[in-house]
């Protein structure tokens, strides 16, 4: 007969083990270098963006080598791949995105053809084409349209006109990790609809962008204003919707920062060359000439014969007075194309 076996009984489990100090400190210091890798160039650029300084300094400090790392070893690209439901509708890749346009886009090499879409019929001595009746005005942009989206709907909600309050703030047409703009102005059309689109936005630029035919282009020679102008001009022709709705967009008063001034005199130029295939439906408004002509900065101007604080102190956003005075000229736009907007 055979003998029945006991079973052995189970080993005790064993006892974890527990995490020391020395465990911790270990485990911040990988996570610390895997988020200076990951973000590398995003603290160099914030780090050039920054007034001269101690900041400014220490800043580059760390975001130099990080950048450095980062072309080595692209944990960026991950990080990206990782954080892209933040902002899933907006995000690159996303419908009208610029990186889905530019992939369905070819140099031909033809002269491209001109339509009386260029010609703004004013002048000209034409009238121009009525647009649709204007019921809903979006605002929208970068921290720029702020104040400025909440005195235009100051202005024009009393008279029955939806104002859509819309900013982006730290968003950028060459920046594309907070939001890309061709998604931005895509959802925002079909959502809203609007008649009326007033963009202000600048105040993030000067980032390097993809080019035609691969790589990267860094601010702000003619190639990088040649991507610049053709975003714009992406969003400017999602915003006109077929030539039904009017688009008014708001150049950069000069900054005080003479870094930040090279970079606004190249947004605005792009601009004003994205523009000039819909001078029908897309005012390009001059606030430089009106905040700081001859792009000679200045925090105050002449308002109603008074001297008048135009500027915030970071020498870059108008405060809620310049609202008011870039409003009056945005108004005066709309109101020629509108007509009469009330009081």
């Amino acid at each position: 007969m055979t003998p029945v076996r006991t079973p052995e009984p189970p080993k005790p489990p064993r006892e974890p083990r527990r995490l020391t100090a020395r465990d911790a400190i270990i485990a911040i210091g990988v996570t610390a270098l895997i988020l200076l890798v990951v973000e590398g160039p995003s603290i160099k650029h914030g780090g050039e963006r920054l007034d001269a300084g101690l900041w400014r300094t220490v800043v580059l400090a760390v975001g130099k080598p990080a950048d450095a790392v980062s072309d080595v070893i692209p944990l960026s690209d991950v990080g990206d791949e990782l954080t892209g439901w933040l902002s899933p509708d907006d995000g690159t890749g996303g419908p009208g995105s610029f990186e889905s346009v530019a992939q369905e886009t070819t140099a031909t090499g033809r002269i491209a053809p001109i339509t009386p879409d260029y010609f703004d019929p004013r002048a000209i001595g034409e009238d121009p084409p009525a647009p649709r009746d204007l019921d809903t005005v979006l605002v929208t942009g970068d921290s720029l349209a702020m104040p400025l989206d909440a005195v235009v709907a100051r202005r024009l909600e009393p008279e029955g006109i939806n104002v859509v309050r819309d900013p982006h703030v730290g968003t950028g047409i060459s920046k594309v990790d907070l939001g890309d703009w061709g998604a931005i102005a895509t959802r925002q059309t079909r959502e809203e609809e609007p008649d009326a689109i007033i963009v202000f936005i600048g105040a993030n630029e000067g980032f390097p962008m993809p080019k035609p035919g691969g790589g990267t282009v860094s601010c702000c020679g003619a190639d990088w204003a040649t991507v610049y102008a053709t975003r714009a001009r992406q969003m400017m022709d999602t915003y006109r919707q077929d030539g039904e709705a009017r688009v008014y967009w708001l150049t950069l008063p000069t900054p005080r920062d003479d870094d930040r001034a090279k970079i606004e005199r190249v947004v605005n130029q792009g601009i004003e060359v994205a523009a000039q295939p819909y001078r029908v439906q897309v005012r390009v408004l001059d606030m430089v000439d009106l905040f700081t002509p001859g792009e000679e900065y200045r925090d105050s101007m002449d308002v109603d014969g008074e001297e008048r604080i135009v500027r915030e102190a970071d020498g870059v956003h108008l405060n809620e007075q310049g609202a008011e005075v870039a409003a009056d000229t945005v108004l005066d736009a709309l109101q020629q194309d509108f007509g009469d907007l009330g009081d």
